[in-house]
């Protein structure tokens, strides 16, 4: 799967993420595919865990949305533009929306966490956002992201610092993350 983080630290937002893909039991190095889990889009960065198929939807999906709908600098924004984003999803890029039968809501069927000027934000398949105050993971490498990026939050001085401590920790434990880490840093607005 993959370790991707966000962190929010002094005036400065990090996004960091491993570059290994994985076909089930095959592991598909840096250096023999290219494949970036962080993209960039207007102004903010984007890094998705889950199907490889979702890195390009959402790349091209967030990419043809006109600037003034490609709202992303608070959690409410997150949710409106991936709300607008949903119907597009299904009848342009055919995604399948049913997880479980009780399933309150259709599914997105992603996981994603954005950094930009204004903060760091989680959404995930129901399109549920969060906004982080510090940092956050997700994919497979998570637990030992968020463990290592909490050991070194205080002592680091910057959040590409602490970003790349905890990617690297997902990559050095968990068996579907691997390097080289990637690591973008924006200085936060405000």
């Amino acid at each position: 799967m993959t370790t991707v983080v966000v962190v929010k630290k002094g005036d400065q937002v990090a996004i960091a993420a491993d570059t290994l893909v994985t076909f089930g039991d095959t592991r598909l190095a840096h250096g023999y595919e290219v494949n970036e889990k962080l993209f960039k889009v207007g102004d903010n960065w984007i890094g998705m865990a889950g199907t490889t198929a979702h890195f390009a939807v959402l790349r091209k999906a967030l990419g043809a949305l006109p600037a003034d709908q490609l709202r992303l600098s608070s959690r409410d924004e997150v949710f409106e533009t991936f709300l607008r984003l949903h119907p597009q999803l299904k009848e342009k890029f055919f995604l399948n929306t049913r997880e479980e039968d009780a399933d309150p809501y259709e599914s997105s069927q992603f996981t994603a966490v954005i950094a930009n000027a204004s903060g760091i934000y989680g959404i995930y398949s129901y399109r549920e956002v969060f906004e982080f105050d510090r940092f956050w993971g997700i994919g497979s490498g998570r637990s030992f992201a968020l463990g290592a990026m909490y050991a070194a939050y205080d002592k680091a001085r910057t959040a590409r610092e602490v970003a790349e401590i905890g990617c690297r920790a997902g990559c050095e434990f968990d068996k579907n993350s691997a390097g080289p880490v990637k690591v973008h840093a924006m200085k936060l607005k405000g």
